[in-house]
Parts: structure tokens; C-alpha cells; sequence
């Protein structure tokens, strides 16, 4: 099983559970329509990865996300997740009307920092960064979420068992793009506008 660590320790997801369009300005830059429900779906413990691969297949985009731990059904701890999605794949499958799972589900397509704990009353204080090669491009935080986190996880539970440790990414803020090997990554997870946790990629 893959896993993360969280407060030092190696804990192991049994799935990462996710939300499409979840920032208005991200639907807008893909030209997407805003989803009148919540829209989910799942990438599995073979997708967790603490390293960043290029896939060797496919237009890759990278999705910077407030990733949130769920233990006893709460938010227990948060981290910066990287969505890779096959962005060329993912929009035949769209038209087509099929399932993402190519497009999202593959190996090491859910990338992850290490974990801190977060206390409840601080989810809303939550805000991300992401730089490459020294150049923000992502950035954004809770207020600007069409569906909040607490929102997120009670609409999911409604049809998922979430196991200790499962991962809910929150959605991705606008300036996703393509990448390349070699770059390097930087991503910054701000509690209150104060960094609380940070990771650096290089791209392999």
C-alpha cells in the first residue's frame, strides 16, 4: 500500500476522494460549465505518490489542491496535492460521456506533501500556493471555493465509507498547465496567510 506521512508518521489512504470544478475562474479557463452539484470522484491508493513523474502518455496538466486527512469522519490533518490529470484523454472521455478514470486515476496521479495537523476551526483559514521555476501560479484559498470542505466531505459521505487516513482534495484554483521533466515545483499549503506547510518537486 502507498502512503503519506502525517506528523512524522507513514499512514496509508485507502482512496483520495475529489471534486471537479470547484473554483469559478478554473471552470472559466477550461471552458467548462459550472456543475449545478457537487461532482465527484475517486483516484486509488495505487495513484498516491510523494514524488512528481511525467507521464509518458498524454497532455499532462497539473492541479494544485488543499488536500485534507479524514479520520473518525473529520478533518484531522492537511496537506498540498498535486490532481495530475490527462487533460488531452480527459476531454475525448468528456465528450464521449465515459468515465475519467484513464484521465485521473493512473499511477502517481495524486501527489501529496507531507501532512500537519489541522484543528476545525481553522479549516476556513486555509490557503494554497503553487509555484514553478520560481513563478507563482496558482493561488487561492476557502473563501473562493464554490463548495466548502466541510460541504465537500458530507456530500461525499453520502456515498462513500471514508476509512481513517482517506484524503479529500478540495479542487483546484485557475493557472493549471502542462508541464515538463525537470522542473521544479513548490507547493505551500497557509493557515491565516502564514505558511504551515511546504514541499519542493523536481520533476522526474
Amino acid at each position: 500500500m502507498r502512503g503519506v506521512l502525517f506528523e512524522g508518521n507513514f499512514i496509508c489512504p485507502s482512496k483520495v476522494v475529489c471534486i471537479a470544478r470547484n473554483y469559478v475562474e478554473h471552470i472559466k479557463e477550461l471552458n467548462n460549465e459550472q456543475p449545478g452539484n457537487i461532482t465527484l470522484f475517486i483516484k486509488p491508493n495505487s495513484s498516491v505518490s510523494t514524488e512528481l513523474f511525467l507521464p509518458k502518455f498524454g497532455r499532462c496538466h497539473y492541479e494544485g489542491e488543499i488536500s485534507l486527512l479524514v479520520k473518525d469522519g473529520d478533518f484531522v490533518g492537511v496537506g498540498f496535492g498535486i490532481d495530475l490529470t490527462i487533460r488531452d484523454m480527459q476531454s475525448v472521455l468528456k465528450e464521449k460521456e465515459l468515465p475519467w478514470e484513464k484521465a485521473k486515476a493512473f499511477d502517481n496521479a495524486a501527489v501529496f506533501s507531507d501532512f500537519v495537523a489541522i484543528d476545525r476551526a481553522d479549516i476556513d483559514g486555509l490557503g494554497i500556493e503553487l509555484y514553478i521555476n520560481g513563478d507563482l501560479k496558482q493561488k487561492g484559498d476557502v473563501s473562493l471555493m464554490i463548495n466548502k470542505p466541510y460541504e465537500i466531505l458530507n456530500e461525499a459521505k453520502k456515498y462513500f465509507s471514508f476509512c481513517d487516513y482517506d484524503i479529500l482534495m478540495t479542487g483546484t484554483p485557475k493557472g493549471v498547465g502542462e508541464f515538463k521533466e525537470g522542473d521544479r515545483f513548490l507547493g505551500r499549503i497557509l493557515l491565516n496567510g502564514k505558511v504551515v506547510i511546504e514541499k519542493e518537486w523536481v520533476v522526474k
